[in-house]
């Protein structure tokens, strides 16, 4: 890791955190689900779904199932863009996608 440089020219306080995996949400109990799926072994997927149900709960007006998702993900091969807004076509199958 590069030396980091802690001088800090503006008046608000803030600490870096430095972290091998991180999830963040609007609200702290999403993000702490996403966590915990991190913990328990899961992948990044599985800690973006965790935090978007948890966010159904938490903040109801902001997320719902089924609602957006993006993610900028990388799967040992190569990088992968995930866009998937909106809900899925009603009838979807397995071979269109």
């Amino acid at each position: 890791m590069k030396n980091f440089d802690f001088h800090n020219p503006y008046p608000s306080t803030r600490i870096p955190v430095f972290a091998r995996n991180a999830v963040s949400t609007s609200h702290p109990l999403a993000a702490q689900a996403g966590l915990r799926m991190l913990w328990k072994g899961g992948n990044a997927v599985d800690a973006a779904i965790a935090a978007a149900a948890a966010m159904t709960i938490v903040e109801p007006v902001s997320n719902g199932l089924g609602s957006d998702s993006f993610a900028i993900l990388w799967d040992v091969t190569k990088l992968q863009a995930w866009h998937a807004p909106a809900h899925a076509p009603g009838r979807g199958t397995p071979d269109n996608f």
